[in-house]
């Protein structure tokens, strides 16, 4: 019956509701029903996955106690605003001087829409707004591949769709595909690409008004005058600026995304209310996990100070690479895999701007611009269109170009993501530049990594110790799932946590 009332639309098929295993939360009645008792743990990790444990536990009144070694809860979820300051583990200081309303997501600064965190999100009551991550009107540039000048996205993409239209539609026409598909699905394909690529019954691409215009269609009078000096398909594909259109396209990056309104911890924000700040130490530094036959024994320093806590379990969610440096006694093959996770890197600068000159001057209203250039990313903000101020994420980079950042002075970095800028954009990337502040995690204490890379994947055999409890010690993190590096692998790991250490409770 409810099948057939989901085919007729009348209640959720099991297709739509399989984005991922069900989760049931913990409640207080499943203790009556078992005649059992909630149980007291210890989670180590102030992050979206220590946060999100202590808050499903909470439902079912296991008493919690959450560590961060960190002065704020959030984990790598980091929005700074102006006044904030960091320490580096290389003792350098920056204090964020942003504008009343300005503010950079220093680590993750979208949701896409099919993950939990925007359940959480709802069930919070954290207000969320489009971000805005493909814009027609943002620019490519590649330098290293020889371009003079950066082109609008809307139009490489007109360009490079219209010569692969036209490539293919005269190989179709010129019988090459004979042998692949039928007459008929040839047909097909020509009227697909026609307007795949809009080269019209001649199959010749010329350009098209897809490019945008020199001079906007108005009233009348002003048909508009389209963007003239077609490049050669030669001249496109040695560009390279085709490569960046599969980003669209894939699942954890297409449009709709979102954040929270007004930064995005607003997120950990509403978690730590939730679960209650009385049961968050924050400034407190694990430095000892031992199981024991009965339980858990915690030992951090907090102030100066040497303490511990004992809880029936813990939920290790701290960095696994803090966790390798981290004295315990959970095993060897704990320690193998917790190594096994190699910590990436990657870093951000937020540009704060006296005007909102890419709005007003390139009509450019969120969205990222791509590069070859090191700075590889310049993010537009997805908030305060047409506003006095702006702030750009100047450069969004990984790896050696987060290194090779990390390894310069706050200064350095301004001035070399703002060098790279003026390609781009001209002098006003330089002349109305207000302030900046740059982020690096590989350089943040307690953290020291934007996300993980594990060889074969969480499911590899040598991760196996970490998706199943060592004595009483369960592990959670991003890294732990098939979404590391997004606030939804930390809602689902901890949530798997959850599970486990609930129905082992229950008996």
């Amino acid at each position: 019956m409810f099948a057939t009332m989901g085919a007729l639309g009348l209640a959720p098929t099991a297709q739509a509701a399989s984005r991922e295993p069900a989760f049931r939360a913990p409640s207080s009645g499943d203790f009556h029903l078992k005649g059992k008792a909630a149980a007291k743990v210890v989670v180590v990790g102030g992050g979206i996955a220590g946060l999100a444990t202590a808050y499903e536990l909470g439902k079912a009144g296991y008493d919690c106690t959450v560590l961060e070694a960190r002065g704020r809860t959030g984990g790598r979820n980091f929005t700074v605003r102006g006044g904030d300051s960091t320490t580096d583990i290389h003792g350098v200081k920056q204090t964020a001087r942003f504008s009343d309303g300005q503010y950079m997501n220093a680590g993750p600064g979208r949701i896409p829409q099919w993950m939990v965190t925007l359940d959480y999100c709802r069930e919070l009551g954290v207000p969320i707004e489009v971000f805005t991550n493909v814009n027609a009107n943002a620019y490519l540039y590649n330098e290293k591949a020889g371009m003079k000048a950066p082109v609008r996205y809307r139009t490489a993409k007109a360009d490079v769709y219209g010569y692969v239209a036209e490539l293919l539609s005269k190989a179709t026409d010129k019988g090459a595909l004979d042998r692949q598909i039928t007459a008929d699905d040839q047909e097909r394909l020509l009227d697909f690409l026609k307007d795949f690529g809009d080269i019209g019954d001649t199959l010749d691409y010329t350009g098209s008004p897809r490019r945008g215009y020199r001079v906007d269609p108005a009233a009348a009078g002003t048909p508009g005058e389209e963007l003239g000096s077609v490049p050669s398909a030669s001249e496109v594909f040695a560009s390279g600026v085709g490569r960046y259109f599969a980003f669209e396209f894939e699942y954890d990056q297409a449009m709709l995304m979102f954040q929270p309104v007004g930064g995005m911890d607003r997120i950990p924000a509403a978690l730590t209310r939730a679960i209650g700040e009385r049961r968050i130490r924050t400034g407190a530094a694990v430095t000892e996990i031992t199981d024991t036959a009965h339980g858990v024994t915690v030992t951090y320093t907090q102030s100066g100070r040497t303490r511990s806590i004992e809880a029936d379990y813990c939920v290790a969610a701290l960095p696994p690479n803090i966790l390798a440096k981290t004295a315990h006694n959970l095993g060897p093959a704990v320690q193998t895999a917790l190594e096994a996770c190699k910590p990436s890197s990657a870093g951000k600068i937020g540009l704060e701007y006296r005007n909102r000159w890419w709005e007003s001057d390139h009509q450019i209203y969120g969205g990222i611009t791509e590069t070859d250039m090191d700075l590889a990313h310049i993010w537009y903000p997805s908030y305060g269109h047409q506003g006095r101020r702006g702030t750009i994420i100047g450069y969004y980079n990984t790896g050696s170009n987060a290194d090779a950042y990390a390894a310069l002075t706050p200064r350095e970095r301004e001035a070399r993501a703002v060098a790279q800028g003026v390609k781009i954009h001209g002098e006003k990337y330089r002349t109305e530049l207000a302030t900046s502040f740059s982020h690096h995690w590989r350089q943040t204490p307690y953290l020291e990594a934007s996300w993980h890379s594990l060889s074969g994947g969480p499911d590899a055999p040598v991760f196996a110790p970490l998706n199943r409890a060592a004595g009483r010690v369960y592990f959670a993190g991003d890294y732990l799932s098939y979404a590391d590096a997004w606030q939804h692998g930390a809602f689902t790991s901890a949530r798997k946590a959850v599970t486990a250490l609930h129905t082992r409770v229950l008996g």
